[in-house]
């Protein structure tokens, strides 16, 4: 998915969909990371895609408390 894609559509959705989908996304993090450190991750760029995904759906979140 495009990352203008992405951001379109997060900011479509309510607070509580974004929460639900950066627990969900931290999870995901977690989970790479620990494949990572027992050398079963093969795609390591995937930790970096995800670690922004949080940072936007975070900047999302915030642009909606601060509206």
């Amino acid at each position: 998915m495009k990352t203008k894609e992405f951001i379109e559509e997060l900011k479509s959705k309510s607070v509580d969909e974004l929460n639900t989908e950066l627990v969900d996304a931290k999870k995901e993090l977690f989970n790479l990371k620990f494949q990572n450190a027992t050398n079963q991750l093969e795609n390591t760029g995937r930790i970096k895609e995800v670690r922004r995904n949080i940072a936007r759906i975070q900047t999302v979140i915030a642009e909606k408390a601060n509206a």
